[in-house]
């Protein structure tokens, strides 16, 4: 898109004065918690050096060690071009750090930030000065059960399919100029059957009095004018809809340019924040149009029914952990599971670099959007996961990609929600939560089982015979769909006092399937020994799903190899087990229910 810049970590706000902070920092461990009262952010101490955004655990920061240490200290130091400053401000920016963030500037408080996965900023204007400038930053994280921490151990050793954990910062650190006043949060929303695109901007306008301000924003496509809109601003945040048919642009349906895994079509976008007529603030952007419903047991893309071909990527790199080593690292990624004949990923118990989201924007990748997990059910836990979820679904809101929320999986942190009433309230409340900041996606409250409310029903299956799979399907639908038990006495698809009211049904986790090449490792089922082996059982299983009527998409566990759990297509440095075109042809072969889609 043409506001793409490489390694710019917000792709739909892009600035051009902007400075990437990572690399070499001097860090250190503070096991006692004195670094606050003996004024560390002052006089950072003797200690070692880090690599941001690398966390202390991985190999790629310089450190590697794995033993939990609940505060950590950052500092570096970076200067700061008054000049660039004049009649602007300077903001500090954090795409990710676990859990709770404290920072420090020239040795006075900046602020602090609770969550380990969204963005935050802290405007720092005030505390800087000309040339070299100190920043310190303390984070606190521990083994608390109660904080959103997805597959993060909290045990001294992994355990299961939960992993080395992850501390400190992990994503980049950036800063930015930007003026007094600025446009901080644009809402793109589509809206096909209308041929516009709904616009909600957020305007920080210090002093300003807003009935002087305007803001305006220019669409094209393929660098062709399509239309502009502007409007008065008479508050801090306004309305607007641009109109996008054009009769002359080869349109669709529509009188648009649709967006779909086949043909992923990206408007640009420009945004303006005028002065009476002088620009003030200007910043890049893309959307697409694209329209993602559900219609009794089929879930629509732009109305036409949507067969999903998932595969679940917990997006871990072995020298570095949840920190994709590089922007390349994640388009190499998407291309692979593309190569595997996948129309789309399940980002599985993690908030993704949003540079992935871009690319998956541009190469027509699906995604459901998932929250990290808590595991622990207690009112801390319930404020802290409403907070940080609603901070993911506006920071990843305008990502065409996504096109289903995901916040709870498999009972995890709700283990008592099949019976009780306040758990089940709980799932409801994110539900109407999710489809108050946003109407249109699809949102699944628990992936997997012990459904409540739910837009789509998700079974989680890993049975290793395809025969024994279809057969129960066929057999048992109307059992299975209700508060019995539904495979192998573990869980049922509702919680008691709900039941199934037509949605689509997708198996959102079945396979796993593991070479027995490693005794220390594990995957679903008995391991295989051969590629033959590995690529029938594959078969077996997938074709069963695809042939299931009642069943309109499917997620493969998964992507890669981590850590312990060895069941990935790939090992974790991205090297294929089997042919991918072996993989692809059996996903794209179009069997049973899938004849018609």
């Amino acid at each position: 898109m043409k506001c793409y810049k490489k390694d710019y970590p917000r792709p739909q706000l892009v600035r051009e004065q902007w400075e990437n902070l990572n690399g070499a920092w001097s860090f250190a461990f503070d096991d006692r918690n004195l670094g606050e009262r003996e004024r560390w952010y002052c006089h950072f101490p003797e200690g070692m050096e880090i690599q941001v955004p690398f966390t202390y655990e991985t190999k790629q920061s310089g450190i590697h060690r794995e033993e939990r240490h609940n505060y950590v200290w950052y500092g570096r130091r970076f200067s700061v071009d008054k000049a660039r400053l004049a009649g602007k401000r300077y903001l500090l920016h954090f795409e990710g750090a676990d859990f709770l963030t404290k920072v420090w500037v020239n040795g006075q408080y900046a602020g602090s930030h609770r969550g380990g996965y969204a963005r935050f900023s802290f405007d720092i204007t005030e505390l800087v000065r000309e040339g070299e400038n100190e920043l310190a930053v303390k984070v606190e994280d521990s083994f608390d059960t109660q904080q959103p921490r997805g597959k993060q151990r909290w045990r001294p050793e992994s355990f299961g399919c939960w992993y080395v954990q992850t501390t400190g910062i992990w994503k980049t650190v950036w800063a930015e100029y930007v003026p007094q006043c600025r446009i901080s949060y644009v809402k793109m929303t589509p809206n096909l059957p209308q041929g516009c695109l709904e616009l909600v901007f957020e305007v920080d306008a210090l002093e300003e009095q807003p009935g002087d301000l305007t803001v305006e924003a220019v669409v094209s496509y393929r660098g062709r004018l399509i239309n502009r809109v502007s409007s008065a601003l008479l508050s801090n945040s306004v309305r607007t809809t641009i109109d996008l048919t054009d009769e002359n642009s080869g349109s669709l349906e529509w009188g648009v340019k649709t967006w779909s895994p086949q043909d992923p079509s990206l408007y640009d976008i420009e945004f303006r924040l005028l002065r009476q007529g002088e620009v003030v603030d200007e910043a890049g952007s893309y959307f697409a149009m694209r329209e993602i419903r559900i219609d009794g047991p089929n879930i629509l893309l732009n109305g036409a029914p949507l067969y999903q071909r998932l595969i679940l990527d917990q997006g871990y790199w072995e020298d570095s952990h949840l920190t994709p080593p590089s922007e390349e690292a994640l388009v190499e990624d998407i291309d692979k599971i593309h190569a595997l004949g996948y129309n789309g990923l399940r980002k599985h118990q993690k908030t993704e670099d949003e540079r992935f989201l871009y690319w998956c924007d541009v190469k027509g990748m699906l995604v459901w959007s998932e929250a990290p997990a808590a595991y622990r059910f207690s009112d801390y836990a319930v404020s802290e996961f409403a907070a940080e979820w609603t901070e993911i679904v506006r920071q990843n809101y305008n990502h065409p990609c996504i096109i289903t929320w995901t916040p709870l999986n498999e009972s995890w942190g709700i283990g008592q929600v099949k019976t009780r009433r306040d758990q089940q309230h709980f799932t409801e409340a994110i539900y109407h939560l999710t489809k108050s900041l946003d109407s249109q996606r699809p949102v699944i409250v628990n992936d997997g089982w012990e459904h409540t409310i739910s837009d789509i029903i998700t079974l989680h299956d890993y049975e290793e015979e395809g025969k024994v799979l279809e057969a129960r399907y066929m057999d048992m639908w109307d059992k299975i769909l209700t508060t019995e038990v539904y495979h192998c006495g573990i869980k049922s698809a509702f919680a008691n006092g709900y039941s199934y009211r037509g949605q689509p049904v997708i198996i959102s986790e079945y396979g796993g399937i593991a070479f027995n090449n490693d005794d220390s490792g594990w995957g679903y089922g008995n391991k295989v020994n051969t590629r033959e082996e590995f690529i029938r059982r594959f078969d077996c299983i997938t074709t069963a799903v695809k042939n299931l009527p009642q069943v309109c998409g499917y997620c493969y566990t998964q992507v890669t190899d981590v850590q312990q759990e060895i069941n990935g297509l790939m090992d974790i440095g991205r090297n294929f087990k089997v042919k991918p075109e072996v993989i692809r042809e059996i996903n794209e072969r179009k069997i049973g229910y899938w004849r018609s889609f």
